[in-house]
């Protein structure tokens, strides 16, 4: 909690009177106007404590009429009511006079948004815009200089739009974005509109004049009349978020317009304000949305722009306000939250925005969000209120003076039973715990500090000390003397304040007794502390001492240790603390940039030991050990996670016991928690209150953390067994009873620690014992804890620490505890719920027998068993907390606990609700007749209310007992009960309606009790019919057969099952009539053999077909061979055959298909072929079976079926055979590539060469291919050969016919046959046939440069022996003839012409010479062409497959 201290300006003139106020919006500077009587009107500027800053004082004979600071460095502007403008720079000492060009009152006068000129207007309708220096001298002339003519009453600047974000601009940039690179790269022409560096001009504003007219002047001069109100206006502010412009009149008309680029604008909204009219208005916008308005009237109005809702505020009675107040003025703190209104009686209002997550404020009702705080009380009538500048300082009017109030942090102190607290500036509440009394205490200065002791309270302020004494119940002054001193600490009846290297030893009343010195080296003192005997001081140098103060003078304890040696890099001393015992010092870090360090450290004097306590456990393991020595146990922050991301706040030793040591923890600054769900609304969440042990053995334990409760404000120190806190003003006590917290008074509160609870004020032993006990339980000592409290025989003890135990969780200590106490019931209790597999669950258990039911609650709430939370709701008589449970969470035992709450209220008398819960438990068939069991007419009622069959029923067996049959049989209808219509209506005799109802539902049970009735009266057929109708067909076959209804009998055997089937056929057989139907009801009792039997007996072929038809693998195979043996016998071989499969016989089913040549389908097939992991057959037989199938499709031409057999039977040579029949070439060549055997592939490979491979590259290629995988390289050579032929017979093509040749030689030269002289005779064949063909290309080749030569070579090549094997003649002698032709030796040419048609046949000859050669010879020797010389012109061409050749030449290197 804050106090405002109040700071009166130093007014160099007391009778001025304040007319206008100013702060700087960034420095803490206040600028006050005042109306002096005597001079006229000057100006003067404050600083935060009210000094006046002498330079800055200017006075004129006529008064101020406006002032305004620029909007960052320290030039306040002045407008008087002559017209001049006068500029004061409070940095330089100057002042600046702005050139005249008003001669009426200055109404206007502003700064633009980033200072660099200044708008001033005045009376007569003049506007001036001004360019101004940084000195705030006036630059040149006049920007604008307007005529408006009417008096201006208001300005306000638009701000420039924001200029791009550098941050995220020049991260682009680096990232690689060429667009953001081309941005900042301003000598690129034509990347679009320049980058805007900094601050932008914005010079467009609004201005209003007092006809209610608003304009809008743009940055190039122009103005616009933009809008007009009914009145003069009163207030103008422009929301920049939305560019809405908000104008408010003084008959309260509110309207909001959007304003355009341009400056149009466009009206969103009008609303007219409540309140009364007339009064000057103070009207401010908060949080961009809220209109918050002040009239004179005893509230604050707002107005939610966002919600388009309004509310009012006024300040409360019981804070100290007078009915009646009237609010003048309000100004808002966005930085705190705090909205400030000052009253006509001096009074400062404050009102607390609710902190929290941005939802869930949201969600608060408009008044909910604000909270009343204590008032700051000052005189007179305040009738101006601003907060100002960074330190946000409130500077308050009222009239006679200017006030500033700055806050400063509540003081307070705890010491030796007495608490301090301050309530206001120079309120203190005193409480005295010893007694139990509260004293206030006023003081008549400023109090920045407050040290108590059980005989005195001091106060100081860092130029003043002021002691009082306590005697009885008052103070008195025991002294009061001026010291500079900024600390101070009282020890019994000695006073300690500080000075430069010195602490001074002082009596009450500021007599110096004892210096205690310290070097340079280790600084001034400049913090105090006094535990028990010892006072430990603390340097701004980082060193720290610790002197003892048991004997009359102080003597050094503990020598002067250098902070920063013993931790180093950690930074200077914020807080210094020793322990009662002068042993233990506790310091508090603070780091460079002045926040408080997330560690504190710990110096053991006696050890010379270090240990740190970090609260940042993610950075780290929470602990380290920064010297040689005892660690630090494993419970530290890292145990628990609520501790991370807090920093600690104080820090106390108990002031008795010296192993005790307590902190307050707060949440960092500025850490935003994202998800702040978890976090409650109250900001106490963020507090902890921690406590440790701390002891040589064991170093530091972790004994206690909690949340500083809601209504606390703030740790005092702990004295066992309690802790000290101060409350919040005006807070209510809201976790007494869980806490429980004594309340003595208003302002400080002491809570029991928590293993003390419920032990209240005990004496010294049970205390130290409790203390001990509480030390070894959180050092894990479990032998040590008991010694330590075995010999206290109190049962309260052993409650309370019954009770820790559900807080800690400790269910072994606990037993004990309930032991020494005599609870049986609670210990027979917690053995059985040691089955329960969660812990919480168990504790929950012995919170429930020690009555802390709240606990219990939330035991079970956090492990989430919400089955043992509802049984616990029900057994506490909370049922509608029971039901909820049960409805969200525990819906298994949704439908139990409306029964058991049906229960209770049914033995609470509540039957009407009972009866709606068991409703809901679907229990109420039974639980309500019997409930209402005395009340029949109430019963009745519900009956035909409630139109349930079930209870109808009821209802008709209730009635039909007391023998009222129709009203019986009318419920019994009603709840479509027709057996027991049927059974009444007999009773009664009257069967014909009995049938009836019977016939028309066929209900089975009637229909049952009905065909009794009927056999009874010797009725066979109508008994007959209603037992069909009843399914019970064994009745009807029994009545049929004593009553020879052979029909009958039939149709009712063939509906009923298989034993009233076989029944009713032997009664056929027996009779030796209709044997066909005897075979029929055997047959559909499954009974096949019996079925056969009498068939094949009396030769009935139509059922034996039926039978065989239903017979399968798991029939009898006897059976299904005497079938098809009789199948055979009449020649039905297929239906024999189906059998012979059935039955497995598959050997016998081959033999028919051969002996009766029946084709083999598919599904025969299938059926025969035996699968791998057939038990029925050795694998050889399985295979030889399959070979004999595919022997059998081979001979009736089913080649594809047949491969398929022998490569189940794992045959593939045979497989390949059968395929090579089909002539499958697709299935040929997939089956040989997946094979994979020598034979397969030649065989592959000769099939294909069968085909017209010459037309298709891919079958060549394949037949290239398994000859190659074949390491057939005799026949690749062969085939090669072949293709060489055709090359040359059908294409010419010598050149390709000579590479297949080559190919052919280099597999066949390769391949290892049989025979070598074979194989080298092939070998000189394969190479004169290259050498040939080698010549005659070569031949044709050279022609075109050396004919001759060409020729000569052609001759010799007829001349050859085996010419013939390699070169067609034809081609040599078309060759020869061309030739000569073109020499035109036609004789010549005419020769080799008739020597061709001597070796080529005359069919052939047009494919070596075409006609027209032919002709032009026998032109040119003048012989006529003869009949046989004209063939027929056949056309051909070239199939280019050089490169399939290529491929194969590939293959064949590598084979």
């Amino acid at each position: 909690m804050a106090v405002y201290v109040d700071h009166r300006t130093e007014a160099p003139d007391s009778v001025a009177s304040p007319s206008h106020i100013a702060w700087h919006p960034l420095h803490p500077l206040l600028a006050v106007a005042s109306i002096s009587t005597a001079s006229g009107g000057c100006v003067d500027i404050y600083l935060e404590q009210g000094e006046h800053v002498s330079d800055a004082h200017v006075e004129r004979s006529f008064q101020v009429a406006s002032l305004s600071w620029h909007p960052s460095r320290p030039i306040l502007a002045a407008g008087w009511e002559t017209g001049e403008v006068v500029i004061l720079n409070k940095q330089e000492k100057e002042h600046h006079a702005v050139p005249p060009n008003h001669n009426a009152k200055i109404t206007v006068l502003n700064w633009s948004t980033n200072g660099t000129c200044l708008v001033s207007g005045d009376g007569h309708g003049v506007l001036v815009l001004w360019r101004m220096d940084q000195r705030g001298r006036v630059q040149g002339p006049a920007l604008l200089k307007q005529e408006c003519g009417k008096c201006l009453s208001h300005c306000v600047f638009r701000p420039p739009p924001p200029g791009e974000d550098f941050v995220q601009l020049a991260k682009a940039a680096v990232g690689g974005d060429e667009k953001a690179l081309d941005m900042f790269n301003w000598r690129k022409a034509g990347t679009g509109a320049p980058l805007k560096m900094g601050l932008q001009e914005g010079l467009s504003f609004f201005i209003t004049l007092t006809d209610g007219s608003v304009h809008y002047v743009s940055e190039k001069g122009k103005t616009r009349h933009v809008l007009s109100t009914d009145s003069l206006v009163q207030k103008l502010l422009f929301m920049e978020e939305r560019d809405v412009l908000v104008v408010i009149t003084e008959n309260l008309q509110l309207s909001l317009h959007a304003i355009t680029l341009e400056g149009e604008a466009e009206e969103l909204m009008k609303v007219k304000l409540s309140g009364k009219i007339g009064h000057s208005a103070d009207i401010i916008l908060i949080d961009h949305s809220l209109v918050v308005t002040a009239l004179g009237e005893t509230v604050i109005r707002f107005w939610d722009l966002d919600r388009d809702e309004n509310y009012v505020l006024s300040p409360d009675v019981q804070f100290g306000f007078e009915g009646g107040e009237c609010i003048n003025c309000v100004s808002y703190c966005s930085a705190k939250g705090l909205l400030a209104a000052g009253t006509n009686k001096g009074r400062i209002a404050m009102w607390r925005k609710a902190a929290g997550s941005h939802q869930s404020i949201r969600a608060l009702e408009g008044k909910e969000k604000w909270k009343l705080q204590a008032p700051t009380e000052l005189e007179g009538n305040v009738i101006q209120i601003k907060w100002g500048s960074r330190k946000n300082l409130l500077a308050v009017n009222n009239i006679s003076s200017v006030v500033i109030l700055s806050e400063q942090a509540m003081s307070s102190h705890f010491h030796q039973q007495v608490a301090v607290v301050q309530v206001s500036p120079n309120l203190f509440n005193v409480t005295f715990f010893s007694t139990g009394t509260t004293h206030s205490l006023r003081v008549d200065m400023n109090v920045n500090g407050v040290f108590a002791t059980k005989d005195a309270v001091v106060f100081w302020n860092g130029k003043q000390v002021t002691v009082f004494e306590c005697s009885g119940d008052t103070f008195r002054s025991a002294g009061s003397f001026l010291c500079d001193s900024p600390v101070l600490s009282v020890h019994g009846e000695n006073l300690y304040t500080v000075e430069p290297y010195r602490v001074q030893v002082r009596t009450w009343q500021g007599t110096v007794k004892q210096l205690l010195v310290f070097s340079e080296a280790e600084g001034n003192p400049c913090l105090l502390d006094v535990c028990g005997n010892f006072l430990a001081v603390g340097t701004d140098l980082a060193h720290f001492k610790i002197f003892d103060l048991s004997r009359r003078e102080a003597k050094v304890h503990c020598n002067s240790k250098n902070f920063s040696e013993l931790f180093p890099g950690l930074g200077g001393i914020a807080s210094v603390k020793c322990n009662a015992n002068g042993n233990k010092v506790s310091i508090l870090v603070s780091k460079t940039d002045g926040n408080i360090d997330s560690k504190i450290c710990f110096y053991d004097v006696e050890m010379d030991k270090v240990t740190l306590f970090d609260f940042k456990a993610e950075q780290g393991n929470g602990r380290e050990k920064l010297s040689s020595g005892q660690g630090i146990d494993n419970r530290s922050a890292v145990d628990y996670p609520e501790l991370h991301s807090h920093i600690p706040a104080c820090h106390f030793w108990d002031q008795s016991e010296p192993r005790l040591f307590v902190c307050e923890a707060i949440l960092e600054t500025g850490l935003q928690y994202p998800d702040q769900k978890k976090k409650q609304t109250e900001s106490t969440m963020d507090v902890w209150i921690i406590s440790f042990f701390s002891t040589e053995e064991h170093g530091l334990l972790l004994q206690d953390s909690f949340p500083l409760p809601s209504s606390y404000q703030v740790l005092l120190g702990i004295e066992v067994p309690h802790y000290y806190f101060a409350k919040k003003p005006g807070e209510a006590e809201k976790g007494q009873a869980e806490s429980g917290s004594i309340k003595v008074s208003q302002m400080v509160a002491r809570r029991p620690m928590r293993d003390f609870i419920g032990l209240g004020d005990c004496d010294k032993t049970t205390r130290d014992a409790m203390l001990n006990f509480s030390f070894y339980l959180t050092a894990g000592d479990m032998d040590e804890a008991f010694k330590s409290i075995k010999l206290i025989k109190s049962e309260a003890v052993w409650e309370s620490m019954a009770r820790m135990c559900v807080k800690t969780q400790r269910l072994d200590v606990a037993k004990i505890c309930l032991g020494n106490m005599g609870h049986a019931r609670g210990a027979k209790a917690l053995r059985e719920a040691e089955q329960e597999p969660e812990q919480e669950a168990r504790v929950a258990v012995l919170a429930i027998q020690l009555g802390m039911l709240e606990d219990a609650e939330r035991l079970y709430k956090a492990c989430k068993r919400y089955d043992l939370l509802n049984k616990f709701y029900q057994a506490s008589n909370q049922w509608q907390k029971a039901i909820e449970t049960a409805e969200a969470h525990d819906r298994v035992h949704l439908r139990t606990t409306y029964y058991n709450y049906a229960k209770h209220l049914e033995a609470t008398g509540e039957h009407s609700l009972a009866l709606a819960h068991y409703e809901k438990s679907d229990t109420h068939r039974f639980e309500v007749p019997r409930m209402l069991s005395e009340d029949l007419q109430a019963l009745e009622n519900y009956v035909n209310k409630m139109k349930d069959k079930s209870l109808w029923k009821w209802w008709a067996q209730y009635l039909e007992s007391q023998s009222d049959m129709e009203s019986a049989l009318k419920y019994y209808a009603l709840a479509q009960d027709y057996f027991s219509l049927v059974r009444v209506h007999c009773f009664q005799g009257n069967i014909q309606k009995a049938a009836e109802i019977a016939n028309e539902t066929g209900n089975w049970a009637a229909s049952y009790h009905l065909a009794r009735q009927y056999e009874s009266q010797d009725e066979i057929k109508q008994a007959v019919h209603f037992y069909t109708r009843a399914q019970a067909f064994n009745n009807a076959i029994r009545l049929c057969k004593e009553n020879n209804l052979d029909d009958q009998l039939m149709n009712l055997a063939l509906l009923s099952s298989p034993e009233d089937m076989i029944e009713a056929a032997c009664y056929y057989e027996e009779k030796g009539e209709q044997m066909d139907r005897a075979v029929m009801l055997y047959h559909k009792a499954g009974h096949f053999s019996k079925a056969l039997e009498l068939a094949f007996a009396t030769q009935q072929f139509g059922a034996l077909q039926l039978i065989a038809e239903d017979l399968d693998e798991h029939s009898d195979p006897a059976l299904l061979a005497r079938c098809s043996d009789f199948f055979i016998e009449h020649a039905q071989y297929e239906k024999a055959m189906e059998l012979l499969l059935t039955a497995k016989k598959y050997r016998e089913a081959l033999q028919l298909c051969l002996k009766q040549n029946l084709t083999i389908t598919e599904e025969m097939a299938e059926k025969m072929t035996v699968s791998k992991d057939s038990k029925d057959l050795s694998e050889e037989s399985r295979r030889e079976l399959l070979e004999q199938i595919a022997d059998c499709c081979m001979r009736q031409g089913n080649y594809h079926m047949a491969t398929k057999k022998y490569t189940q039977a794992g045959n593939k040579l045979k497989a390949m055979r059968a395929l090579l029949k089909s002539g499958d070439t697709e299935k040929i060549v997939f089956f040989a590539g997946v094979s994979r055997q020598r034979e397969i592939y030649i065989m592959a490979a000769n099939y294909l060469q069968s085909l017209d491979w010459c037309k298709d590259p891919e079958i060549m290629k394949n037949i290239i291919s398994f000859y190659t995988k074949g390491k057939a390289l005799d026949l690749l050579a062969g085939f090669y050969d072949a293709c060489a032929q055709v090359e040359i017979d059908e294409y010419q093509n010598y050149e390709k016919a000579q590479g297949a040749l080559t190919e052919a030689y280099k597999c066949l030269s390769k391949a290892k046959t049989r025979s070598p002289l074979e194989q080298e005779s092939k070998l000189a064949l394969l190479q004169s046939k290259m050498t040939l063909i080698k010549r005659f290309i070569h031949a044709r080749r050279v022609y075109s440069e050396d004919p001759k030569e060409a020729v000569r070579q052609c001759e010799l090549l007829l001349a050859e022996q085996d010419f013939d094997n390699a070169i067609r003649h034809g081609d040599v002698l078309g060759f020869l003839v061309e030739h000569y032709i073109q020499v035109e030796d036609f004789h010549t040419a005419y020769r080799y012409l008739e020597e061709m048609q001597k070796r080529v046949p005359p069919m052939n000859l047009s494919y070596y010479v075409t006609q027209q050669t032919i002709e032009a010879v026998h032109r040119g020797v003048g012989i006529p062409v003869s009949r046989t010389l004209v063939p027929e012109e056949i056309r051909h061409s070239s199939v280019e497959n050089k490169e399939v050749e290529e491929e194969v030449a590939d293959e064949v290197e590598d084979p």
